[in-house]
């Protein structure tokens, strides 16, 4: 290296100021803290409970291996002849036609589908169902007036009796417990029982007990009753150990705990889009099929006593209010939401006794748990309430509601009271609608959440208790404190 003396000025000054800046630099001790940095940002990702599926065992079929040798090599003259000489060698393999698009099963080659041929978790799912016939010999405490009782919606009043700020997500209360998009998501209607139920898209119906124990381990337990997506799941608070259970392929089961089997109740060739009951009645079936018609199913004559058509296009949802289950709510893909009086709809021109109407197709149309509100979700961006003595007054809230192709559509739910709706938003939070103040009010939102939450449900006894779904498979279960 050439000495001090043969440097030019610039060279000195340049060699100064690189000797200044690392002295700078190690008494701000930079590269250790850009190390402690680099190592805070390669926190590993927590861990969350998830499904299990049982591997399939297949049998090994042993195909013979063929080498392929000419006649050179086997010491044999070629076959000037036959320019297939090959052939007595190499087996020729016919060629398979393509198989055609399955069929769709009939109900006969369906039938009646055992819980255990159904179940594809691990491990057994006895904890399961026991767990759900002693849910269902507890005694229901009620609340409210709502028919029925046993539901603590409505029990609030009509002001809040929470915070928002105290709804958090905990890590414990994260768990993926189906496969794929999640297109129904339910509480359990039983207090003592803090269980979700969801469906997929792939017919698959997850259950997912949150206060699990070390038997139960992770308390997800996974069947496959179903050809095609879970367009609705009820579950009376009633009769706990019957879930019934209906998906896009046109068939609707009955899973029975007692009996540890999925009945098939309904078939159609049309599909069903959607399912509900009334609270003061286990024995009908209420469900949308084809283009806007609506059937009334009946356990005791085991058909439909009922049908009519409410809407020119599908109908997404069907809700009851509480103070008169006889007063029914339905959504379309034709722009409108309506209600309805079974008493009084007209076999052939049926005429609602409410319509909102919105400029694109209509999601849900749900009603408060004081049965004063309606609340409708739409994909004109916008979220519609209902009030009034006849549900004359009607407003509308801006939201974005395009969730595009692969995220279930939004849908607002009432929570405990009248006083706030919860509906997911696209940058994996929960927005929370005032329906007096006519906006958003609070946005729920944690670190934890991986994915656009966009279908929920409020349990209908323990309040702050939400369960969003998501599209990956995933619920997150907001829990106050």
């Amino acid at each position: 290296m050439a000495s001090s003396e043969n440097l030019t000025e610039y060279e000195r000054k340049r060699l100064e100021n690189i000797r200044r800046n690392d002295q700078m630099m190690a008494a701000l001790k930079l590269q250790s803290r850009a190390s402690e940095l680099s190592a805070f940002s390669k926190r590993q990702r927590v861990g969350t409970k998830s499904y299990k599926v049982s591997p399939e065992k297949k049998p090994k079929t042993e195909t013979p291996i063929v080498i392929r040798r000419s006649l050179r090599t086997r010491g044999m003259p070629p076959d000037y002849l036959d320019s297939k000489g090959l052939e007595d060698i190499v087996e020729t393999v016919p060629k398979v036609a393509k198989s055609s698009t399955p069929s769709k099963p009939s109900p006969s080659d369906l039938g009646p589908l055992s819980t255990r041929d159904a179940y594809c978790g691990t491990g057994s799912d006895k904890v399961l169902i026991e767990r759900l016939l002693g849910a269902s010999r507890k005694p229901h405490e009620e609340f409210g007036d709502k028919n029925g009782g046993g539901s603590m919606r409505g029990a609030c009043g009509s002001g809040s009796c929470m915070e928002l700020g105290a709804l958090s997500l905990k890590p414990e209360n994260i768990a993926r417990v189906v496969p794929g998009r999640i297109m129904n998501v339910r509480f359990f209607p039983c207090k003592d029982l803090r269980m979700v139920v969801v469906g997929n898209k792939f017919g698959n119906i997850g259950f997912w007990n949150v206060d699990c124990d070390t038997e139960e381990k992770d308390g997800i337990y996974l069947y496959h009753p179903h050809p095609g997506p879970i367009s609705g799941i009820s579950i009376q608070q009633h009769c706990l150990p019957k879930i019934f259970t209906s998906c896009y392929d046109g068939f609707i089961r009955l899973m029975d705990a007692e009996k540890e089997v999925f009945d098939l109740v309904y078939s159609s060739d049309d599909t069903i889009y959607s399912l509900s009951q009334r609270l003061d009645d286990v024995k009908c079936l209420y469900f949308s099929e084809g283009h806007g018609v609506l059937n009334i199913w009946d356990e005791r004559v085991g058909k439909c006593t009922t049908q009519w058509n409410l809407h020119q296009h599908r109908i997404n949802s069907i809700d009851f209010n509480s103070k008169n289950s006889n007063v029914m709510a339905t959504s379309s893909s034709d722009g409108t939401a309506c209600i309805w009086d079974l008493r009084s709809i007209a076999a052939d021109q049926p005429k609602p006794l409410k319509e909102v109407s919105h400029q694109r197709a209509v999601q849900s149309a749900y009603f408060s748990p004081s049965g004063s509100f309606l609340a409708t979700t739409s994909m004109d961006d916008r979220v519609g309430i209902a009030s009034g003595i006849n549900f004359d007054d009607t407003v509308m809230i801006k939201h974005d509601n395009q969730t595009g192709r692969w995220i279930s559509s939004f849908r607002a739910i009432w929570g405990w009271d009248d006083s706030y709706l919860f509906i997911g938003n696209m940058k994996r939070g929960v927005d929370v609608m005032s329906p007096t103040q006519r906006r958003t009010i609070f946005t729920l939102q944690s670190p934890d959440v991986s994915a656009i939450p966009c279908r929920f449900d409020a349990h209908p006894y323990n309040v702050g208790m939400l369960a969003g779904a998501t599209s990956g498979g995933q619920v997150y279960i907001w829990t106050l404190g």
